[in-house]
């Protein structure tokens, strides 16, 4: 139920309030003395639309505005007023009201403002909680992993975030750099202002200027108006640029003076415009050796790598799988309204072998599939694609304590005959080959072994 506000000394027009929202879900809150609304504003009472007269007694209608903003920040405030007096009306807009309406009113006038405000006070609540909601969702309980390269990261985060610090993030693709440069954001002073993401590799350069910069009508065929650019948008808030690798030597220019003079060159235009944009740049390329290509420009580069974020490949943080996988199948169980109930040791045991080329992102949708593709609330082997399975890696060998030298030679030599049989689909002739040993020998040894 809505609640509104109004503070009105006449009982006439109290009547009329009464009768005009009678049959509708409004819950409606009066005040006869403007000093009276005040003090309830500052006891913490909340409305949905507050609507004050200018002359009230106690406290004026601007007094009562001025206070509203103040204790309930984005409701929407309307004034009422004698049309001999609309020049308070006016002062009111100034002031910050949301509309005004003269007396003697028209009462759908009333019912269509009152409406308008009621759609603007909604409209603000859902985006205050869309912000909150993504606050939630990039903060850093949401970055998963607990090795020591992760929590370096983490360290590096948390110290680098609320300063106003160039960032460069390291990483290969599908290494989670937005998630991290999302994350810088809403945990800086400029959480509350716009964070523009834009991928420099997926954009023609020919477009790329354009949409950066922005452009002047007629600046080229198309430009049939002005156009602000996406530094524009992301004025006071994070800009995030990934494949900063990919740009070219001209766009390398531009940006330099974006970082150096805090301003941008619309297309087509010889005038200059302010800008305040943090930036935060990715690259999953090697840049001192795009330097020496002759293909970035090494002012540039010193520019950007203020703060420096090296993001590990899966492969390295293999002690993370595990926490990866519980946190995306509660996201993906929910998604998708499935109870996963429990994995298997050989789903686990394949995933902690595969190389994961491309990264959590990757493993994301991995899970994802084996999620919704899972029968009986088991995440079982037969769950994961064919690539994961198909594609393991050796395990790392490692001196165990308390085995003997035979007994850990033994598991050793289990292990090189199983990954063997799988790079080769159970083929023992081409296994054999593999391994440098007669055929005869490899059936002996997987007797020996008991594996098929």
């Amino acid at each position: 139920m809505k609640r509104i506000c109004v503070v009105e000394d006449e009982s006439v027009v109290r009547d009329i309030f009464k009768r005009l929202f009678r049959n509708r879900d409004i819950e409606l809150v009066f005040f006869e003395r403007g000093d009276d609304a005040v003090h309830a504003f500052e006891e913490g009472a909340t409305f949905d639309v507050v609507i004050t007269d200018m002359m009230l007694p106690g406290k004026s209608g601007l007094q009562v505005l001025d206070t509203s903003r103040t204790f309930n920040e984005g409701v929407p405030v309307i004034v009422m007023t004698a049309y001999a007096s609309i020049d308070s009306a006016v002062d009111a807009m100034k002031g910050g009201a949301f509309d005004y309406i003269t007396k003697p009113f028209n009462n759908q006038e009333v019912m269509m403002v009152v409406e308008k405000a009621l759609k603007q006070r909604s409209l603000i609540k859902e985006n205050r909680e869309l912000k909150l909601a993504l606050e939630e969702k990039y903060c850093f309980n949401n970055i998963v992993g607990s090795s020591p390269a992760m929590l370096d990261v983490f360290e590096l985060i948390k110290m680098a975030a609320p300063s106003n610090a160039t960032i460069l993030i390291r990483g290969e693709s599908g290494t989670g750099k937005e998630l991290i440069a999302r994350a810088i954001h809403y945990n800086s002073q400029r959480k509350h202002k716009p964070f523009v993401a834009v991928n420099a590799g997926a954009i023609p350069s020919e477009l790329l200027e354009s949409q950066l910069f922005g452009h002047t009508k007629g600046a080229f065929t198309g430009a049939v108006q002005d156009k602000e650019g996406l530094f524009d948008t992301a004025n006071h808030g994070s800009f995030f640029m990934d494949e900063i690798g990919t740009l070219g030597m001209e766009l390398q220019a531009k940006l330099l003076r974006v970082l150096q003079e805090k301003e941008v060159m619309p297309v087509g235009s010889n005038d200059v415009r302010k800008v305040d944009v943090r930036m935060i740049c990715a690259t999953n390329v090697d840049l001192e050796a795009a330097i020496n290509a002759g293909t970035f420009r090494e002012d540039l580069y010193y520019r950007l790598n203020v703060i420096e974020i090296l993001l590990p490949p899966l492969r390295d943080k293999r002690e993370d799988v595990p926490l990866l996988v519980d946190f995306f199948i509660n996201k993906y169980g929910n998604q998708n309204g499935k109870a996963v109930k429990g994995i298997s040791a050989d789903f686990m045991e394949a995933l902690e072998q595969y190389e994961f080329p491309g990264n959590v992102r990757e493993l994301e949708n991995i899970i994802e599939r084996a999620v919704v593709l899972s029968r009986d609330g088991q995440l079982k082997k037969e769950d994961l694609p064919a690539k994961v399975l198909h594609k393991r890696k050796i395990k790392t060998f490692k001196l165990k304590t308390g085995k003997s030298f035979s007994e850990q030679t033994h598991e050793f030599e289990r292990e090189l005959l199983a990954y063997a049989l799988e790079q080769t689909s159970g083929v023992q002739k081409q296994a054999a080959e593999l391994l440098g040993m007669k055929p005869t020998t490899l059936h002996e040894k997987l007797k020996r072994h008991n594996l098929r």
